[in-house]
Formats: C-alpha cells, sequence, structure tokens
C-alpha cells in the first residue's frame, strides 16, 4: 500500500471515531427530526433569501451587508463544490439527510460550515451586534447538526469552518471597492 493511501485510510479512521458518537442513532427519531431541521437551517437559499429582503427593505448600511453577504455566499458555493468535486469524499454511510445525499453526494469540505463561519464574520464585522449575536449562537449549533444527522464527518465540518473563514477575509480586502459603488 501506497503512504497516501495509507494516511488517507488513518485519517479516515480517525474521522469516523470523531463522529461517531455525536451522531443520533436512527431511533431516536424526535432528536434527529429536530437536528435536520437545524441542518437545513443553514442552506443557502434561506439565507440568499435573506440578502436579498436585507437589499430592499433596508437602506444603505444593510445594502451593504446584503451585498457582501450574497457575494459571500456564491464565493463560498463555488469554491466547497470545486474542492468537493476534486477531492470527491463520500458522506458518512445512512440514510438521513436524503436531499443531501442526492443533490451533492460529497462531504468535504461541508458548505453550511463555511457559510456559518462567513456570516459569524460578516456579522461581527459589518454589525449589526444583535444580528452578529444571533448568528454567533446559531451556528455552532446548525454545525454540530450536520454531524448529528450524519451527513457530515468533524473534519467535514472543521474544514468548512476553516475555508469560510478564509474566503470571509479575501472578500473583505475587496468589499471596500464594491461598496463604494452602490
Amino acid at each position: 500500500m501506497d503512504e497516501t493511501a495509507g494516511l488517507g485510510a488513518r485519517i479516515q479512521s480517525f474521522d469516523e471515531r470523531l463522529t461517531s458518537p455525536l451522531t443520533i442513532p436512527r431511533e431516536r427519531r424526535g432528536a434527529l427530526a429536530a437536528a435536520l431541521a437545524l441542518a437545513h437551517s443553514g442552506d443557502s437559499y434561506l439565507w440568499g433569501a435573506l440578502m436579498v429582503a436585507a437589499w430592499f427593505l433596508g437602506g444603505h448600511d444593510w445594502k451593504v451587508r446584503a451585498l457582501a453577504g450574497a457575494i459571500g455566499l456564491v464565493l463560498v458555493e463555488v469554491v466547497v463544490i470545486a474542492l468537493k468535486m476534486v477531492i470527491r469524499r463520500q458522506r458518512p454511510a445512512g440514510d438521513s439527510g436524503r436531499i443531501y445525499r442526492k443533490a451533492d453526494p460529497f462531504s468535504f469540505p461541508s458548505g453550511h460550515a463555511a457559510r456559518a463561519a462567513l456570516l459569524c464574520i460578516l456579522g461581527w464585522t459589518l454589525g449589526p451586534v444583535a444580528a452578529a449575536v444571533a448568528i454567533t449562537a446559531w451556528s455552532p449549533v446548525m454545525v454540530i447538526s450536520r454531524v448529528a444527522v450524519g451527513i457530515h464527518y468533524v473534519l467535514d465540518v472543521a474544514a468548512g469552518v476553516l475555508l469560510g473563514a478564509g474566503l470571509t477575509v479575501l472578500l473583505l480586502v475587496v468589499l471596500p471597492l464594491v461598496a463604494q459603488r452602490i
């Protein structure tokens, strides 16, 4: 066995050991349904709709926030999908989260975790503080729910958070140039 395959197998085994105790058993239907609802609360279409609403309902500051959020959501989505197509790590075995398994069979990195990091950093950078606090309280619960329902491994969501944070820093560098134009 070559060294790369051996390392990959060791990482997979380590990640399965990290993930297993966090996964909700199928028999706990109520807990699984609640976690799945939380997992869906990070879906991109929901946050995209919130950005559109902020654009149309808010003043200039909200337009800047909405534009930053929308650009960030698209950036995260494109980079995550590209990485998933290259890495092609299969989701954990199971049948919960069927919509994710059909639409996106790959788990690494987690787009939901990347999106959560993006929203937290934008919230604290662009405000308002109440939104930042709410998003920061919601984000880890939503991210952990992705593991709890069995559609991500721990390292998928950890990589997603790091990726989302890095992409958000990049976005914040170019945002002043974009914001001047609205």
